[in-house]
């Protein structure tokens, strides 16, 4: 699984650091930083959420 981010969509909600805070970091006022663009498979159902949930769309999950 790889994971993409629209850092021009992206305003800092931090949902996706809530739904996998191994895989997103988002500094206070600040994007998302994406800890590992590439995670393994044990991390695909918070990474799911972490997408499903984003509120500006910003994320994008591919196989």
């Amino acid at each position: 699984m790889r994971i993409d981010v629209d850092l021009d969509l992206c305003q800092g909600h931090a949902m996706c650091e809530l739904e996998a805070p191994d895989v997103f970091e988002v500094a206070r006022k600040g994007k998302v930083r994406i800890l590992d663009p590439e995670p393994g498979s044990e991390h695909h159902d918070e990474v799911a959420a972490a997408v499903r949930f984003c509120p500006t769309r910003a994320l994008r999950m591919e196989a």
